[in-house]
């Protein structure tokens, strides 16, 4: 019969043994019929509440101050609130960085650094939607900017009208960019578990003679019992084995 591989060492257990305790003195109340709490009463959604939700925030950059001063006012109006303004692309940088709003306007032609080159330095650090806008409706300034990452393209004068619905076609691609890579995310984090379980199956059959079955039933129990994922226990596994 194969040896079996020892036990790994016990967690600290105060947290589950407060949780025992705490369902022990529930369901001895329940035994003496000690009255229950009453639930707290629910309340209906009001349209205080729907008003109090933040807004999107926005940072505008726009060299010149009246183009930036209408963009402004028509973001107050719709709803938006504005949190930032800047005239070059090197301040716009700077207040994404401090104020992480969820959206940035940006001109492409600005003093010290262009809107294009700002955002590729805010795409590199930030995830937000921004809008390009331009007087120029070149082919090749629509794709430095989409290789930029912004996500919708303006040629000023700009109006409401087309504004508001490019900043949120922004935010839908933005949100679709950041699902993807969460997504993205998930699939590594899950070819990660996969390989270290499985070098800590190999290390389990070559060490204690177990098969691969056995060896993928020892790591599900110790996980089961230390409250832990089966890919942390084959980390602590393979760590001793490199040790």
């Amino acid at each position: 019969m194969p040896n079996q591989p020892p036990r790994l060492a016990q967690p600290g257990r105060t947290g589950l043994a407060a949780e025992t305790a705490a369902e022990t003195a529930a369901a001895t109340a329940g035994e003496t019929g000690a009255p229950a709490e009453a639930a707290a009463p629910t309340t209906e959604t009001t349209s205080e509440t729907a008003e109090s939700a933040p807004r999107v925030r926005v940072v505008v950059a726009e060299d010149e101050a009246l183009i930036r001063m209408d963009l402004v006012e028509m973001l107050a109006e719709e709803g938006y609130e504005v949190v930032g303004q800047a005239a070059t692309g090197e301040a716009a940088v700077a207040l994404v960085e401090r104020l992480r709003p969820d959206v940035v306007l940006l001109d492409v032609r600005m003093p010290v650094m262009d809107g294009i080159s700002a955002a590729e330095v805010i795409t590199s650090r930030h995830a937000c939607a921004i809008v390009m806008l331009t007087a120029f409706s070149e082919r090749e300034l629509v794709e430095r900017a989409a290789v930029a990452g912004a996500a919708a393209y303006l040629v000023k004068p700009v109006s409401a009208v087309h504004l508001i619905p490019a900043i949120e076609v922004a935010r839908a691609r933005q949100s679709e960019a950041a699902a993807l890579s969460a997504e993205v995310e998930t699939l590594e984090l899950r070819l990660a578990a996969r390989k270290v379980i499985e070098r800590a199956k190999g290390i389990l059959m070559r060490d204690f003679g177990l098969d691969e079955a056995g060896a993928f039933a020892w790591l599900r129990r110790e996980a089961m019992d230390r409250r832990m994922s089966m890919a942390d226990v084959a980390e602590v596994v393979t760590r001793d084995d490199n040790a």
